[in-house]
């Protein structure tokens, strides 16, 4: 599977389909699967295709697919997530927090599959991990711990570290923002925290970070962030502060490394869910599923650009390394 592809879907979709205008008719003997996301349209190959294929669904064959894309327009999620609902699809495939809140006000009886959020239970969105209970099942991107262990990278990679900068979006969940508080302290570290609601809000917290002495940056992926990725690579070199997120294509883009799940296998896990409901399963009987593989990816490129020899130690730890 193209690892590019897929980690483009957060800010892109199920599939690289074009969509169908609103209200068009498809097939009336498939089940037709929705897919919701904040970002544009995907570019790539189709990232679900082949895992989907492995268990017998192919699309125009099986099932037939309707996509939505909020273009970075959050605001436009809830006409989005309506139209899904009103084709009354066999099952909805969210990509991120804000899609799938905007479905789960549309409905509470098509079955979704969400992908990326923490922790769905504390967001009330399932009674448990084990037995979600209502209209929702998915896949989570790892706990908050993660939080932790890319201070950790940043501080082997960075003997001299003392203070780091936090990028949040004010949709992160606060038990993410917890946790890497309780891991910079643990590694007496200093952490300033940092919120942007906006894209135009970057340059300026980029700015105050460096003038608060911030010798690095960690940032905490929304699907607003995701979607900055290469703005967020060219602010952390113009002010030569290195910075870690969480998914591959953020390092690709030209932050200094990355940390986070194993996103090949997180497609195989949604597949198996989608496939799952479509034979006829209950979301609420599906368990939700978190990561067990997870995938370091440094930057060499803007490791020079920053004047930064990474550690052998740490190289030694990368799934990839671009040279």
């Amino acid at each position: 599977m193209d690892r590019r592809a897929f980690i483009s879907v957060l800010t892109g979709g199920l599939l690289a389909a074009p969509p169908r205008a609103s209200g068009q008719p498809s097939s009336t003997k498939l089940p037709l699967v929705g897919s919701l996301a904040s970002g544009p349209k995907s570019t790539g190959p189709s990232i679900l295709a082949g895992p989907l294929a492995a268990l017998g669904q192919v699309e125009g064959k099986t099932f037939v697919l309707e996509t939505r894309y909020a273009e970075g327009r959050v605001d436009r999620l809830p006409a989005l997530a309506g139209e899904l609902v009103r084709l009354n699809p066999a099952v909805i495939v969210t990509w991120g927090v804000e899609p799938l809140e905007a479905v789960l006000k549309a409905t509470n009886r098509i079955p979704v599959v969400m992908v990326g959020s923490n922790d769905p239970v504390a967001m009330g969105w399932a009674a448990s991990y084990a037995r979600p209970g209502g209209n929702v099942t998915g896949v989570t991107f790892g706990g908050s711990e993660l939080a932790g262990k890319r201070l950790g990278l940043l501080r082997e990679t960075l003997p001299g570290l003392s203070r780091v900068a936090l990028l949040r979006d004010p949709a992160t969940l606060p038990a993410t923002v917890q946790q890497a508080e309780s891991s910079a302290r643990a590694l007496k570290l200093r952490l300033e925290i940092f919120a942007v609601k906006t894209p135009a809000d970057l340059s300026g917290a980029f700015k105050a970070a460096v003038k608060g002495r911030a010798d690095a940056m960690l940032v905490i992926e929304s699907s607003m962030l995701t979607a900055q990725r290469a703005r967020l690579a060219e602010l952390g070199i113009q002010n030569r502060l290195p910075v870690i997120g969480s998914l591959r294509l953020s390092a690709e883009a030209g932050l200094l490394m990355s940390y986070g799940v194993d996103l090949p296998h997180v497609a195989q896990r949604i597949a198996t869910q989608v496939d799952r409901i479509l034979k006829g399963a209950r979301p609420g009987d599906l368990p939700f599923e978190e990561p067990t593989k997870f995938e370091l990816v440094i930057n060499l490129k803007t490791a020079k650009a920053l004047g930064l020899t990474i550690p052998p130690s740490v190289l030694a730890q990368a799934d990839e390394v671009i040279q």
